[in-house]
């Protein structure tokens, strides 16, 4: 179990605090939705989540297989819906893998990001459009 403390702070925005280390983030609504979006907003952070979690459960199978990917990108766009209700409605995904894509370890890697935790946790009407990009 991992705590965390967030508290509205007023003005469409938020503080959260990571209980294990302390490091705090903090939100904001996005212009298009009555915010001034100078942090990211909650629905900024689910894609985000999704990009690292790809990379990091990515990063966890190469570590087992003595592969480096050190300089993974991972590029994210978010498609609000565009009728109510306010969602996400498709995550677009560009993970840029610095390996050559006839890599013994690609169909691994590969199969691990899309598979990861966050993948898993998101409602299976947000579209994950993932292209991964070799070389």
């Amino acid at each position: 179990m991992v705590e965390f403390i967030s508290e509205y702070l007023g003005d469409l925005r938020c503080r959260a605090v990571h209980g294990p280390s302390g490091v705090e983030l903090f939100t904001d609504a996005p212009v298009d939705n009555h915010g001034k979006g100078a942090f990211f907003s909650p629905t900024d952070l689910t894609c985000t989540s999704l990009g690292t979690c790809m990379m990091t459960t990515m990063g966890i199978v190469a570590q087992r297989h003595g592969v480096e990917l050190r300089g993974m990108k991972a590029t994210l766009r978010k498609i609000m819906t565009s009728e109510p209700p306010r969602k996400i409605a498709r995550i677009e995904v560009e993970l840029t893998i610095p390996l050559s894509a006839d890599s013994p370890h690609r169909e691994l890697l590969e199969k691990t990001a899309l598979g990861c935790p966050v993948a898993r946790s998101l409602h299976p009407e947000v579209v994950q459009a993932v292209e991964f990009v070799w070389g």
